[in-house]
């Protein structure tokens, strides 16, 4: 028995060092691995990015009060042929069926400096032009500047009849000067009546 004592005993002490001696393993990853792994995750990176481009766009559609979108001219020529745009005003000018909203019986004398800020639209009942986002003011959109210019007179009529804010009344205005100065749209010079006596004296005679 004393024999076999000392045997496990023996054995318990040495089972008992290798486990206080043993050491822990790190995992060493060779470099090659390394740089797999970051090229797929940099691929993976890459992916994402246009798919959350395409979420932000679908987000800005979706949303009607959104105006970041810059609608070319070519885009709001377009619209003006169509079959939407008919639908949607009737043949009537953008302007017509449009009503300003405001406290007390009388308007304003002027309108709301702007309807969109930060890229939104800020207001309930915003102008003809600004609740579109389609119409896009510029000299060479004639279909729609010549609704906002009187047949009678051949001048621009007042926001106070049409509604647009102050932006958006001089970003027509400005249109228009440019369409006249490009020749596009045609306007009445006033006829001027010139006293020729006082150039030539010779003829009071």
């Amino acid at each position: 028995m004393s024999l076999l004592r000392v045997i496990g005993g023996e054995i318990f002490s040495a089972y008992r060092q290798g486990i206080l001696s043993t050491q822990t393993r790190t995992l060493r990853i060779p470099s090659y691995l390394l740089a797999e792994e970051k090229s797929s995750s940099e691929a993976a990176a890459e992916e994402e990015q246009p798919d959350q481009a395409e979420q932000s766009n679908k987000k800005a559609e979706s949303d009607p009060k959104d105006r970041t979108r810059v609608i070319p001219v070519e885009t709001s020529i377009r619209y003006l042929l169509s079959e939407a745009y008919q639908q949607t005003y009737q043949g009537d000018p953008v302007w017509k069926q449009y009503r300003r909203n405001h406290k007390g019986i009388y308007a304003p004398l002027k309108t709301r400096k702007t309807c969109i800020r930060k890229g939104r639209i800020s207001t309930g009942n915003p102008c003809p032009v600004c609740r579109d986002e389609y119409l896009v003011l510029d000299h060479r959109n004639l279909s729609l500047i010549k609704q906002f210019i009187s047949d009678q007179t051949g001048e621009v009529l007042s926001y106070q009849i049409t509604g647009l804010c102050q932006k958006r009344h001089l970003e027509l205005l400005v249109a228009v000067e440019r369409a006249k100065d490009c020749g596009m749209i045609t306007f009445n010079v006033p006829f001027r009546h010139y006293d020729y006596l006082e150039y030539y004296p010779s003829l009071k005679q």
